[in-house]
């Protein structure tokens, strides 16, 4: 096992969940307490362009810089551009914002001249001014893969074109086989004191980054708390289909079944109040639980959930350790 370094923060992230989570938590971490390893699993290409939704999501959220309404994309951004490439008979059911475009289109040609994604990604954080370490799961290609009664879509054509219609058959990882986590991941995780895995998706945000070759094996040799923060609230996400998918793939809508999915990492997770009457069946199971209310419609409210998420990872530690 390795020794956690004291005060190291790792969080597993993507998505509107994720980004909310740290627009909370990245303001009670010192810049070197905190690494976000990001879900990279969604990205693609349109019109061209390289396009890494949960990436820019949380960078553009921790610069201060995104659309909190939206969840996602630029605040105050416009699309012209989109509206022209419409005009010109191109699909154009992503919708990229005309700022945003400065980012595919850098990202882009530094991936076409041979950088790596996560060299890229490290540069856009200090572009933007970024104290944090951000790193993509991978710099090789892993796709997420939804099959349904209609047949074979990427995540994106799933989720945005098809609004999630379709009953689920599977969710695959594609490319997951041969893929290696970026540099720096699996060091995080093995000298983290602490480890959240942010209210996400299971299967389509955490899950990619989860099936990576060396990452669940990183997390059970790691010193630290893994402590998870429910996406559900009263059996419903904030936003998306992640009670569909728990059903689709077998598991209940629930707190038990969301420690079910994460069965073998999880020290503690933090649920939302309208969850309560799940506490005792989770403390059951072994796991340090802390109930709050986890909707994040605000920085201060985000904030509040990452102290509550913070304080269960220390009362896992302590309990443990009394444990061993």
């Amino acid at each position: 096992m390795k020794r956690a370094r004291s005060g190291a923060i790792v969080v597993l992230a993507g998505g509107v969940g994720a980004a909310r989570l740290l627009r909370g938590l990245a303001p009670l971490c010192p810049p070197a307490a905190l690494t976000v390893i990001v879900n990279t699993a969604d990205d693609d290409v349109f019109h061209g362009l390289a396009v890494s939704p949960d990436l820019d999501t949380v960078l553009y959220t921790l610069a201060g810089l995104a659309d909190a309404e939206r969840g996602w994309g630029l605040r105050g951004d416009t699309f012209h551009s989109l509206s022209m490439l419409q005009r010109y008979g191109r699909e154009t059911w992503f919708r990229l914002g005309d700022r945003d475009l400065a980012t595919h289109i850098l990202r882009t040609e530094r991936l076409r001249a041979g950088a790596k994604l996560s060299e890229f990604t490290a540069w856009q954080a200090r572009a933007l001014g970024i104290p944090f370490r951000v790193l993509p799961m991978t710099d090789d290609p892993v796709r997420t893969i939804v099959v349904t009664t209609a047949g074979r879509r990427s995540f994106q054509q799933y989720l945005v074109r098809d609004r999630a219609r379709g009953r689920i058959r599977s969710i695959r990882y594609a490319g997951v086989r041969t893929a290696r986590p970026a540099p720096g991941v699996l060091a995080a995780i093995e000298r983290a004191s602490t480890i959240l895995l942010a209210p996400s998706n299971p299967f389509v945000s955490i899950g990619p980054i989860l099936a990576l070759p060396g990452v669940r094996p990183a997390l059970r040799r790691s010193a630290a708390a893994v402590v998870g923060i429910s996406p559900l609230i009263g059996g419903r996400p904030v936003k998306g289909p992640a009670d569909r998918m728990m059903r689709a793939l077998g598991h209940r809508p629930t707190p038990s079944g969301l420690a079910r999915v994460y069965r073998d990492l999880l020290d503690g997770l933090v649920i939302d109040r309208r969850d309560e009457a799940f506490q005792a069946r989770l403390r059951a199971a072994g796991l340090a639980v802390a109930v709050c209310d986890t909707l994040m419609p605000t920085a201060s409210r985000a904030a509040a959930v990452a102290r509550v998420a913070l304080e269960l990872a220390t009362t896992a530690r302590r309990e443990r350790g009394r444990a061993g």
